[in-house]
């Protein structure tokens, strides 16, 4: 039967409106919902609608160059509605206002604002400026200053110190479905990959206090949250810097604890991080499912050390050797980098066969990005665009035969489903098992004998697999 989901009630409109867009990764998702929460308290409106908003927030993501320009085509298109429709104000924040906000202020004169990731708390401020017509400049830096000074209308942060993680403790304004939330465990990275620039945009890495976390979980439980998603660049290394030890054993316990939750998952666990404590404590809790997301990003030894990653081939296939072993059915998922400087034919004919043999069930392949202040940028034997694209192109050639035949593993099997939405044509219910990673990884679809609601958790039996979602029916039993 059709799948029906009662939609949400419509709050009564604010005198002034604000959208929010988010761009990237779930990271950046959480800091969405954090500004949102702030814009909410601060007594504007916030509304889903952008063409109905009065003021814009773009928050940008500047990892790699696509994102790059895909934050720079978002806000021009935002700035179009300055013509045509209600938007009077365009804020730019996140991680492109961190990393190039001069460069914002002198060339996209559209940004009303401009708001670093060190400077979210500002938010408000930023939209009261374009409100009020107030030029705000907050920056240690001559040159920001200066690009700002000459700017129209401006307010403008270029914080130099690292913020501490206390605005993460705000109320957030939730943006995913109900079934799922993320947990953003810490900020920053200390990794220092010659490729990333992460640490120059946010900084070292930082964690948040355990009983801080909870008490946030708590809350997602509350609202109805079913699955909790743990998130941030390294979370195998959460709690090292306050601890001198890995605390993330600690928090999957007290999460596990909370009445409510469904499932955990956590994603960005580094390889040569995952311990027999980890692995023990992931085992040990009832709710943590065994999918584990692991950045590998190569296997060739040479391209790791040009990479500055930390551990080597065969370290990396003994760790997916061991998960297999102590975790029947885990999943792994991966993301991979092709066309590092220097990387030989050798080297991606290793990782062709890497990706045969160790048949990982989830990969996503990315071309390298040069990227500005990075070490890698200035390594010889930087590679063409084509020939980073034909090696993307024959590694995901092979990864697309590997999932198909996962998938149709499946055929047959029952798995519980968290229901996240329903298809357009309001056929099918859309969700995930443990499998599938929110925004990440394919969807299960599947036909109901009864009507549901966002969140609910079904027993599927898989009868159709594609290379990527599968489909199924609703059954009564579990497999």
């Amino acid at each position: 039967m059709a799948a029906r989901i009662k939609k949400p009630r419509i709050e009564k409109d604010m005198p002034v409106k604000v959208g929010m867009i988010s761009l990237g990764c779930a990271k950046n998702r959480v800091d969405s919902e954090i500004m949102l929460g702030l814009i909410k308290n601060a007594g504007y409106g916030v509304t889903g609608d952008i063409g109905d908003a009065d003021i814009v927030v773009v928050n940008t993501c500047g990892f790699i160059e696509d994102s790059k320009q895909e934050a720079i085509d978002t806000i021009l298109e935002v700035a179009e509605l300055k013509k045509t429709g209600n938007v009077k104000g365009i804020v730019v924040a996140g991680c492109l206002a961190q990393r190039y906000g001069k460069n914002i202020v002198r060339s996209i004169p559209e940004a009303d604002a401009v708001v670093g990731s060190y400077g979210y708390s500002n938010v408000c401020e930023a939209i009261r400026s374009i409100i009020t017509g107030e030029k705000v400049i907050k920056t240690e830096n001559p040159e920001s200053r200066a690009a700002a000074e000459k700017s129209r209308r401006l307010c403008y942060y270029d914080d130099c110190e690292e913020t501490d993680l206390s605005y993460l403790d705000g109320e957030r304004v939730l943006t995913t479905p109900k079934s799922y939330a993320y947990l953003k465990i810490a900020e920053g990275c200390s990794n220092r990959c010659t490729y990333c620039a992460i640490p120059s945009i946010r900084g070292a890495f930082r964690s948040r206090p355990v009983e801080k976390l909870v008490s946030e979980a708590k809350i997602l439980a509350g609202q109805g949250v079913k699955e909790i998603v743990v998130v941030a660049q390294d979370t195998t290394m959460y709690g090292t810097d306050i601890a001198g030890k890995s605390l993330l054993p600690e928090l999957l316990a007290e999460l596990d604890r909370i009445e409510g939750i469904r499932f955990i998952r956590i994603l960005y666990l580094y390889p040569d991080e995952i311990t027999e404590e980890i692995l023990d404590a992931i085992s040990g809790c009832k709710k943590v499912v065994p999918y584990f997301d692991i950045p590998l990003q190569h296997i060739s030894d040479s391209v790791l050390k040009r990479m500055n990653r930390r551990g080597n081939g065969k370290l990396y296939r003994d760790v997916i050797k061991e998960l297999r072993e102590k975790i029947p059915g885990c999943v792994i998922r991966t993301s991979l980098i092709t066309g590092f400087p220097g990387e030989t034919e050798d080297d991606h004919r290793e990782l062709l066969e890497f990706l045969r043999e160790t048949r990982l069930e989830r990969v996503g392949v990315f071309t390298y990005s040069k990227e500005d202040g990075t070490p890698a940028a200035n390594l010889n034997r930087q590679l063409p665009p084509s020939t980073k694209n034909r090696r993307q192109k024959e590694l995901m050639a092979v990864q697309q035969k590997v999932s198909r035949e996962f998938n149709r593993g499946r055929v047959g099997k029952v798995f519980p489903v968290i229901i996240d939405s329903v298809s357009e044509d309001g056929i099918f219910y859309v969700g995930r098992s443990y499998m599938e990673a929110p925004e990440e990884d394919g969807n299960v679809y599947f036909a109901a004998k009864g009507e549901h609601s966002i969140g609910d958790v079904v027993n599927v039996k898989v009868l159709v697999a594609e290379e990527y979602d599968v489909t199924g029916e609703e059954c009564a039993d579990s497999d």
